[in-house]
């Protein structure tokens, strides 16, 4: 026989691949008072929805509606799991997000914010137009094991270049740069002046993934 709670939990996976926000925010409200834990729901929903999104889009199947439909299913459970400012229960790990000046797009930025959210990684989101300065401030102060760098237009590669040495400069060097968005991801990674360029949102959080399971110590 089929256990409910299974099988609640099956059906918050479900409508969160499908992007059903209302749905899912019932369903987390069934579980809660059930008794489940919001870590819980996080850990057995949230992360096995992200994961199964992750398989169904390939290079070849990515779907940016998809995407950001789930995505903001995920961020309205998040929300209603930890209201306000409240942080993730022990999270992984810290990442820092940023579009650098001269770049004001961030739909890329804010998909990779729900990614690793969702991959129970703590996002430090420094916004669009923001400087290099900023970015090494906020991976100072969070202890970031990474930068994220979203770029649309190829005008901000100057200053992606920048962002390693900046970080060397404050006793960062082991936090690791990850570029990626339309303009950048047409570039390889020496070019960039930095560790990993991906081409999806995904293969980022697989990079940081990786890098928390020890498979780029010391790269």
């Amino acid at each position: 026989m089929v256990d409910v709670m299974d099988r609640a939990f099956d059906d918050l996976v479900a409508s969160l691949i499908e992007g059903e926000r209302e749905h899912c925010l019932a369903l987390v409200g069934e579980l809660i008072a059930k008794g489940r834990q919001p870590a819980e729901i996080v850990t057995d929903g949230i992360e096995v929805a992200m994961g199964a999104l992750d398989r169904k889009c390939t290079a070849e199947q990515f779907n940016l509606l998809e995407i950001m439909l789930a995505g903001r299913a995920v961020m309205a459970v998040i929300h209603r799991l930890f209201p306000g400012d409240a942080d993730l229960p022990n999270p992984r790990a810290t990442v820092i997000a940023a579009v650098l000046e001269g770049d004001i797009h961030d739909i890329g930025k804010s998909i990779l914010k729900i990614l690793l959210t969702g991959a129970h990684i703590k996002v430090i989101d420094c916004g669009k137009d923001t400087s290099v300065a900023a970015v090494v401030k906020a991976a100072a102060e969070s202890g970031a094991v990474a930068v994220c760098l979203s770029g649309l237009i190829s005008s901000v590669i100057p200053l992606v270049r920048q962002v390693k040495p900046a970080l060397g400069a404050a006793g960062l060097s082991h936090v690791k740069v990850l570029a990626g968005g339309a303009a950048l991801k047409q570039c390889t990674a020496d070019t960039l002046a930095v560790d990993f360029v991906g081409q999806t949102a995904f293969d980022a959080v697989h990079y940081v993934g990786a890098l928390l399971d020890g498979v780029y110590a010391g790269h």
